[in-house]
């Protein structure tokens, strides 16, 4: 496949809002986040749909995946980003027009429910995507770490190099190793839904990340089971976990720690790849922005990091 880097933002460039899985919660935060991009520089479109809701979702699935697809072929839209995550974007994985996103490559930001989509685009047209901060939360009260990361990630053709976790999440070793491979991740309840789809990438020898909220230990197994089941585990080239938020178990039902079971699904890791936890990722405060499709190093031992490797616009 070839990879497709999306052209930089610029001071003045357009940012297309989507909200592909759940509705909005606060315009409050909509209109908070509105002025934090614009005081940047950039100029903020709308999809047609934002303010919708139709249950847990910000509209029908044919409104939805069309803001989305409008998006990417409005000329004078340079990237889009996705408003919040919640649920229902692997219902528009058939709606979404790749033909079209590979004719016109953006920026495309989200994480959580979003990892679908992502995947499903780098997938099917092999655009490099962006798992990170999204504009309900994230910039309706941006924190300097998580956003100094996106806009360096986003606005520069250098290499983005070593991504530094927060100091308040210190990486921890499961399996010492190092290797290379494209970075593919995400959430991981929407990561095991892609499995035996179309919409999943390649996984042999990819460095796997992922995070998770509002899980239990026991859900978590079972995620990274149906991983090892599919053979993908035994594939990758290195795995590194992000945050998994609310993740304890929710009463004094026997159980095990996370640290036990993302060691137990390890073991499986082909020999010397390398595998850390606790990385800067997720449904926290503090945030990196991982460029899905990217090509980068992973190494735990005793210094753990992970190294993007080439430049992720154009």
């Amino acid at each position: 496949m070839n990879v497709i880097k999306p052209k930089r933002l610029r001071q003045g460039d357009v940012i297309g809002v989507v909200t592909p899985a759940s509705p909005v919660q606060s315009e409050d935060q909509l209109e908070k986040a509105a002025k934090y991009l614009e005081g940047l520089g950039y100029r903020v479109k709308f999809g047609e749909h934002v303010y919708k809701s139709w249950g847990y979702l910000a509209g029908s699935d044919d409104e939805r995946a069309g803001d989305l697809n409008k998006m990417f072929a409005d000329k004078h839209v340079q990237a889009v980003f996705c408003i919040r995550g919640g649920y229902g974007t692997p219902r528009l994985l058939r709606l979404v027009d790749y033909k079209q996103i590979a004719r016109h490559p953006k920026i495309f930001v989200g994480f959580s429910d979003i990892t679908a989509l992502s995947c499903a685009i780098f997938a099917k047209t092999g655009l490099m995507t962006f798992s990170g901060p999204m504009l309900a939360y994230d910039m309706s009260q941006p924190d300097d770490y998580s956003q100094e990361n996106l806009w360096r990630m986003l606005t520069s053709r250098t290499k983005p190099g070593d991504l530094r976790n927060h100091a308040s999440h210190p990486p921890k070793v499961i399996q010492a190793g190092e290797r290379t491979g494209r970075l593919i991740g995400g959430n991981l309840s929407l990561m095991t839904s892609l499995i035996g789809t179309a919409f999943l990438p390649v996984m042999k020898r990819a460095i796997f990340f992922t995070e998770e909220v509002s899980e239990e230990p026991y859900r978590i197994d079972r995620m990274l089971s149906q991983v090892e089941n599919a053979g993908i585990l035994q594939s990758l080239a290195g795995f590194v976990s992000g945050q998994f938020a609310d993740c304890d178990a929710d009463d004094d039902r026997p159980t095990l720690s996370l640290e036990n079971i993302l060691s137990d699904y390890a073991s499986v890791l082909p020999k010397g790849a390398p595998a850390f936890s606790n990385l800067t990722y997720g449904h926290v405060k503090h945030k990196l922005t991982l460029p899905l499709g990217a090509r980068a190093r992973l190494v735990a031992g005793r210094k753990c990091k992970l190294e993007v490797l080439e430049t992720v616009v154009s």
